[in-house]
Formats: C-alpha cells, structure tokens, sequence
C-alpha cells in the first residue's frame, strides 16, 4: 500500500500513525494519466499549533540573525541545489499531467525566483535587518528632531495555501521574498499536486541550507489552521475566489490582525487591437498567444485568457486561425508519451469541474466552435491512440458567444483548456468588455499602434494587476501573457482577490511592517545604520580614504579646505566641456533670469572642484567611484565665491560574497557664507581588508 506522504514540521519529516487509522482516512491521489495510486494524504494528529510556535521561535530566531544579503546569499544556494536534482522534480511533475514544458514553467520558474531575489536583495536591500523607505522629513526648524519610515520583518509565521497547478513555482514565488524578509514559513500545498511539493521541501532540508524553522511543509488539510493564528502572521492564499471569501471573514482575519493576501481566480482577457488584421505580425502574434494559454498546463492557470475580445471584423479569422494552429500544434496525451504537448488535468474531479462549466457556458448562449465535451482521444504512454478512461483529459474548446455582454462568459471560469471569443464595435466598447470581467490579474493587448495601446490601456489598466502589450517588436521577447515575473507585480483587483505578490523588492515588504520612527538625527542614526545631518560625525585624523570597510565607521568625515571661483575658471570649464548654457557665458541674459544673480558657474565644475577637495590620490582601499545619487543644486556660485565640502561615511554595506564593499558617502558643498550650494551621495567600492605591505 501506497505510504501517507509525510509533512516536515518542528524540524522532522512526520507522518500518521497508521496504527490509529489515520490510513483508513487517507485522501487517495492519482496519476492524472493513467489513475494510479501516487500518494495516500492525511494530517490526522498533527500538532499545528505546535508547528505555529515553532516558526515564531525557533524559525524568528534563525533567521533573524541573518541580514538581508546572508539570507540572498542562501537563497541563491538553495536555487543551485534545486537546479542540481531538478530531473527528480520533473519525474514528479509528470504525474500531475504536467509536459516538459508545463513542468519548466513551473520548476525551472520556481527556481528562478530564487535566483531573482537573490540578486535583487543583495543589490536593493542593505546589509542589516532594516530597511529604510523614503526621504528624511525635517519636524524641526533647527533639524534636532527628524522624522522617516522603516520596515521590520513580521514577528509571526508566513503561511502558504496554494494551488494545485504550480506547486513549485506557486510556493517558492511566496517563500523566497518572505525568507528574503526574514519570516519563517508554512507551506499548505493543495493535496492534488502536494506530493511535488514534498519534492522540492525534501531536497532544501537535505541540502542543509534552510535555517533551523525556517519552512516547514503540512501535506494535507488544515481545517483549523486560522484559530491558531494571531497578529504578526501572514497568509498568502491561492485559490477560489469562493473560499477566499469565507477566509476572509475569520476572526483572525477581520479583528485579530492576521495580514491575509489573495490571488484567485479571474476571466482574464486578450484584445485584439483594430489594427491587427489577419496577415499582420500583430494578428499571428494574438492567435499563437491565445493557443498557447489555452494549452499551457492543460489551461489551468490562473492568468490563462479566458475572453479573447476581437473586433466585430476579424471574429471567424481568429477562430479559424486558432482552429488549424491547434490541429498543426497540440498533440493531448500522457506527457510521457512521445510528440505529447498537451497534458490532462490535474485529476478527475477537476475534470468533471471544468466539464461542468463549460455546460454553463453554453447554457448561457456560447457556441462551442472547437473542441468538444465528449472524450477525447489521446496518446498514451505505450504509444497506442485511444480514449483514455482513467486519466483526466479534456480536449482545448473556444466557444463564441454573439452576445459579447452575456453574463457568463464574464463571470463563470472553466479552469483547463477553455477561452471564449466575443466581438467587440470600437475601443471604448473592447475597455468596458474588459472591464465586464470585475477585475483581472492580466489582459493582453496585441496592437502596433501606439493611439489603440494608449486608448485601451487608459480604459482597462485599472481593472487590472498586469497589462502586456504585444506587437512585433516584442513577440519574439515577450514572457507571454500568462507567465508572471518575479520583478513585476502579480496579483489584480476585484475578483482577482485584491492581493499583491511578487514585484521586486515590494513583495519583501509585504513581510514587514512599516512604521514612522521620530527622534534626534544620533537616534535615528543607530536605528537605521544611516548617517544624518546633525549626527555626531569625526573629522580630521586619518583620512577616511584610507581605512578599510574594517576599519571605516559611520559619521568618519572629511571636511575640505576652500577653493576660490573665478571667472577664467568658468569660460575654461565651458571652453573645455563645451558647455556655454547662456548662464554661464551671457552676463545680461543670466541676470534677466530668476535663479541667478549674473554669471554663475557650472554645477558639474563645482562637482568635480569637490572631488578634488575631498579625494585622497594615493592607491588605496577605495577601489573605485560607482556612482553618483541625488544631487540638487541649491544656491549658485558667482565668480568671487568660494566652496568647500563635507564628505561623511553615511552607510557601509558589505558584499557578503566578495572582498570589498559598498560606502554611500555624504556629500555638501557650501560657499563662503556657510550657505548650501549643493547636496549629493557618492558611491565609492572599497576593500574589506588593507592589502598587506610587499
């Protein structure tokens, strides 16, 4: 008999006792192929509460000793150590009903969001536990007292319930910015596909990287899961927009300050512009699309087209084109079978759902155009072409409804290889079809003309997470419109569920709380390891130049001599660059203007002068000026004044992987009258250690 798959909590693989016949209540999962026995699910007399606590303690206390780029660091080994047994992956993935491809997308998706926020961590997050947000405000006329906003990781457990159709990718888009974050947590895989996920989880606890806590696995039903949750914690639901719905009214949830974020389910729409007519690159590029999303994972995804909206015009050229694409391309079958590029559904009881809804559909007006509900006949794994009673097949249909405002073909969803086809008189009637949808994670728009993008995405960016834009110059680039990145917002409004995840860094913080701190510019110096004006700041001595990142300290400053501007200076500077801006050059056209007094010099010649005031010549540990943040030009210099600047150590940020580092450098230029005259950062890399004398 098949074994309970096992759940990893409290730092050990767990499993029912068969003896207290947890097996006798074991949920049967089957290969969506063939129907075999894969794995036998249950959580009878599993200690969830106690998986809880353990994340809040032992996972908080791991991972919070670690800075955001140790945690990038580790992130990026667990995506090598994934990549090094991915073939175990997809011999697991087959099972689901998933094609090499589908299995791509999904494992080799997953991994690359490892990768992706490894890289965005270690560049866009800093070297410590706090993350500043924003400029600092001023709440003092004097500047003794400052005010600005940070994030700190969440206290409690980042808990995922996901879907069945990506069970790696849909749990590692969520686990890798809240490990980023340093929130501990639970993955609650859908019990169809959870025997991929218990795949991926086995090989990060067997690669030792995964500090102690830090994710822990439930294969099976939580039916309790939100009354042993509390504020601090942090659900990320994937699924119905039904069950989402009565998750959110929990208590937890309404009054006990649970975060609960959602992505569910969305008819999600492709638009055709008017422009694209059959023989356009455009018009190909809309049809391919559309198969594509139709086949992809057997068409369940969540950001898969459901509403092809196609001008009045081009209607039976589209269902034409989609017909002998799908005739030409898609081969259903057991994905281990040979020429298979269309998989089953992920099990049976999803194939009867979609089955169901497509009755809805033509219920309710729509034509089925291709495609059918009978069974369909596939390839199977020994090579013979039959219909395959115990898999879970479903052959692609398009159904064309004449009434583009049908009800049902904007609200009922038939999650597998399904999309409708409606017409549509002008843009603004295509907007409000879109619109119809009540909010969507993407709608594709396939146009070459600039006017239609602009007039479509002003009618429909609001009603959507994602718009993409398709046309020949990024057909062939394009990640497609039903594959989210990592750098990029995935989530939408409405129906969508409201929720966010993923963009960048954005989805870090969506594990931690942002709070607005206020105190003296020494306080808030310590809280967020930044440098600020009026903090205390150590001039003279030792050059900072000259001090390794070891040795270097926050407020180390150097505060430069004064340098006289003259007038030979300025027209040697214009004469040399060839920058002769009449302010420069034109004594009357420079008065007549607001901002100067006469002729002034040039901010780029006061910048370099800076440089040459504060630059220690010598080789040295700076290595290199990398850049160069935030420069404002405040009071212009006339010829006759004079500057100086200051340059203080205003943050240090170590490279965890390499021999030097990042210093962020406060710089000021002031004339004569103590007057700002400009402000900036520099960005300089500099050596961890000194190199030893030859």
């Amino acid at each position: 008999m098949t074994e309970i798959l096992p759940s990893y909590v409290k730092g050990e693989w767990w499993a029912p006792d068969a003896a207290a016949g947890a097996s006798a209540s074991a949920q049967e999962v089957r290969d969506a192929s063939t129907g075999e026995l894969v794995a036998r699910v249950s959580t009878e007399g599993l200690d969830l509460a106690g998986a809880l606590e353990y994340a809040r303690t032992v996972g908080q206390a791991s991972l919070g000793e670690l800075t955001f780029h140790q945690r990038a660091v580790l992130l990026k080994q667990m995506a090598v150590a994934l990549s090094e047994r991915k073939p175990e992956l997809y011999e697991l993935s087959v099972r689901s009903g998933a094609t090499q491809q589908d299995s791509w997308v999904d494992i080799d998706g997953g991994i690359g969001v490892l990768f992706t926020y490894s890289s965005k961590g270690r560049r866009e997050l800093p070297n410590s536990h706090v993350y500043v947000d924003g400029a600092v405000e001023s709440l003092s006329k004097d500047g003794s007292f400052l005010g600005r906003h940070i994030y700190t990781r969440l206290p409690g457990v980042a808990v995922q319930i996901n879907a069945f159709n990506f069970p790696v990718w849909g749990s590692l888009e969520k686990f890798a910015p809240a490990f980023l974050a340093g929130m501990p947590t639970l993955v609650k895989p859908a019990t169809p596909t959870g025997y991929v996920a218990e795949g991926y989880v086995r090989i990060l606890v067997e690669s030792g990287l995964l500090p102690e806590g830090s994710l822990q696995l439930v294969s099976g039903s939580v039916p309790d899961l939100f009354d042993h949750l509390r504020l601090g914690d942090l659900v990320a639901f994937t699924g119905s927009a039904s069950t989402a719905e009565w998750l959110r009214t929990h208590e937890s949830v309404q009054t006990g300050g649970v975060r609960f974020t959602v992505e569910t389910d969305s008819i999600n729409a492709s638009v055709l512009g008017t422009d694209a007519v059959a023989g356009t690159p455009e018009f190909d590029a809309y049809v391919k699309q559309l198969v594509v999303e139709m086949t992809s994972k057997a068409g369940q995804k969540c950001t898969a087209i459901r509403r092809a909206i196609v001008p009045d015009a081009s209607v039976d050229d589209v269902i034409e084109a989609v017909r002998a694409r799908i005739a030409e391309r898609v081969v259903l079958g057991d994905p281990r079978a040979e020429g298979v590029t269309m998989g089953p559904l992920a099990s049976k009881t999803q194939q009867e759902e979609v089955l169901r809804q497509v009755g809805k559909l033509t219920e309710a007006g729509g034509e089925l155009v291709i495609g059918s509900t009978d069974a369909p006949t596939v390839t199977l794994a020994h090579g013979n072409a039959s219909v395959a009673s115990d898999g879970a097949f479903v052959a692609p249909m398009l159904l064309r409804f004449a009434d583009a405002t049908a009800a049902a073909v904007h609200e009922v969803e038939a999650f597998g290889p399904v999309a409708s086809i409606i017409g549509y008189s002008s843009l603004d009637e295509a907007s409000a079809l879109v619109a119809r949808g009540g909010g969507s994670l993407v709608t594709s728009v396939a146009t070459h003309d600039p006017e239609v993008a602009m007039r479509l995405a002003s009618g429909i960016a609001a009603y959507n997470g994602r718009v993409l834009f398709l046309d020949r110059d990024d057909a062939r680039s394009s990640t497609g419109h039903g594959s989210p990145v990592p750098h990029l917002v995935h989530g939408g409004p409405g129906r969508a569920g409201g929720g966010e995840e993923l963009g960048g860094i954005r989805a870090v913080l969506h594990h931690m709380q942002r709070t607005a701190v206020q105190g003296s510019p020494e306080m808030l110096t310590a809280l967020t390891g930044v440098w600020h004006q009026g903090a205390a700041a150590r001039s003279g001595g030792e050059h900072p130049f000259r001090k390794s990142l070891a040795e270097l300290k926050i407020g180390d400053q150097i505060v430069s001599g004064s340098r006289a501007v003259t007038l030979e200076d300025i027209e040697t500077f214009a004469a040399f660059t060839g920058d002769r801006f009449y302010a420069h050059m034109d004594e009357a056209a420079a008065s007549a203007n607001p901002f100067f007094p006469g002729r002034v010099a040039h901010g780029y010649l006061l910048v370099s002068w800076a440089a040459g005031l504060f630059v220690d010549a010598a080789p040295g540990p700076v290595l290199a000026n990398s850049g160069l943040e935030n420069l404002r030009f405040v009071t212009p210099v006339s010829p006759g004044d004079s500057i100086r600047v200051e340059l203080t150590a205003k943050q240090i940020t170590p490279r965890e992987t390499d021999d030097y580092g990042e210093v962020r450098w406060d710089a000021v230029l002031r004339n004569q009258n103590d007057e700002l005259v400009a402000s900036y950062d520099v960005l300089t890399l500099v050596a961890k250690e000194l190199e030893p004398a030859a």
